[in-house]
C-alpha cells in the first residue's frame, strides 16, 4: 500500500511539473521572419499571432502575392521555432529514454 501512496504521489508531482511547464509554453513568444527579415511576425505559445512587421519596401500593389507568400513563411518559420521550443522543454521533464507519443 506504501508503493501506491508513493506512486499516487509521484503522478500529481508530475501533473503539476507538465501543467507548469504548460503555462510557461503558453506565455512563450516566438519571433519568425521571411524574405530576409522584410517580414517578421511573433506567435505565443498558444499559436496566435501576436504581432505582423512589414518592411514598407514591399507594400504595392503589385506585390500583394508576394506578400502573402513571405507572411506564410514568416508564420511558419515561428510555428517551426516554437514547436522545437516545446518539445524541447517538454522532453527535458521526461525520465531519461522516455518519449511522449504526441511529440
Amino acid at each position: 500500500m506504501n508503493n501506491l501512496n508513493q506512486l499516487m504521489k509521484q503522478a500529481q508531482q508530475m501533473q503539476a511539473k507538465f501543467l507548469e511547464a504548460q503555462n510557461k509554453l503558453n506565455d512563450l513568444e516566438i519571433a519568425g521572419t521571411s524574405g530576409g527579415g522584410m517580414v517578421s511576425i511573433i506567435i505565443n505559445g498558444k499559436r496566435e499571432m501576436k504581432k505582423l512587421t512589414i518592411d514598407p519596401k514591399l507594400l504595392s500593389p503589385e506585390d500583394a502575392e508576394i506578400i502573402s507568400d513571405l507572411i506564410i513563411a514568416a508564420f511558419n518559420d515561428a510555428k517551426s521555432k516554437l514547436e522545437s521550443k516545446i518539445s524541447e522543454q517538454m522532453s527535458d521533464m521526461l525520465p531519461p529514454g522516455m518519449k511522449m507519443p504526441f511529440m
